[in-house]
């Protein structure tokens, strides 16, 4: 697939490089194209910059792109803004998805996603015909796609990342407040 990446940073990078990789044809701005020419490359565009930027740079996007959105709008004191509200109100004509917005981009860099025997899953959070698209690419990178509910649910999504960016800076281990899906006596802990 065809893939375009706004945005040299990091994540672009890292993300990039995983899908290169993975076989896929990738056009990043910046490194081998422009603006323009990364968000009219194929039917994907990886919007990697700082939110702050990200409302700016969708005039590059052609209309009905599926746009993937990792983006993190975190404010001093570890709140959070919410950069896809504001992407799908600029460009309603493009299919958002949030994902890639939990981890680090050193995750990306690793041969591996698998911790503990788990790939890494990666929340999606946006319309249905966009995750389509979309999950493919998580499981290109050795990741588990996890459909976590329409555009709605992407404020939670983004809250998520601000809260365990939080969690991060103050030195504790963020992934440990969540445990695995069954207890020992294999009562899930949803009929709790």
């Amino acid at each position: 697939m065809r893939i375009g990446i706004l945005g040299a940073g990091n994540m672009a990078t890292a993300l990039g490089a995983g899908w290169r990789a993975a076989g896929h044809d990738v056009m990043a701005s910046g490194r081998s194209g422009s603006l323009a020419d990364a968000g009219r490359f194929g039917p994907v565009v990886l919007l990697a910059v700082p939110a702050t930027a990200a409302v700016e740079v969708l005039a590059h996007i052609a209309p009905d792109t599926v746009v993937i959105d990792c983006t993190n709008a975190v404010t001093p004191g570890f709140g959070v803004e919410h950069p896809y509200a504001a992407i799908t109100a600029a460009r309603p004509d493009l299919r958002v998805v949030k994902a890639f917005n939990l981890c680090h981009d050193s995750v990306w860099r690793q041969p591996s996603r698998v911790f503990g025997g788990r790939p890494l899953a990666v929340p999606m959070c946006g319309p249905a015909s966009a995750k389509e698209v979309v999950a493919p690419l998580v499981t290109d990178l050795g990741c588990t796609p996890l459909d976590a509910g329409g555009p709605e649910r992407a404020a939670l999504l983004e809250s998520t990342a601000a809260f365990a960016i939080g969690l991060w800076f103050a030195g504790a281990d963020a992934q440990a407040i969540l445990q695995p899906t069954h207890t020992d006596s294999g009562d899930s802990l949803l009929t709790r």
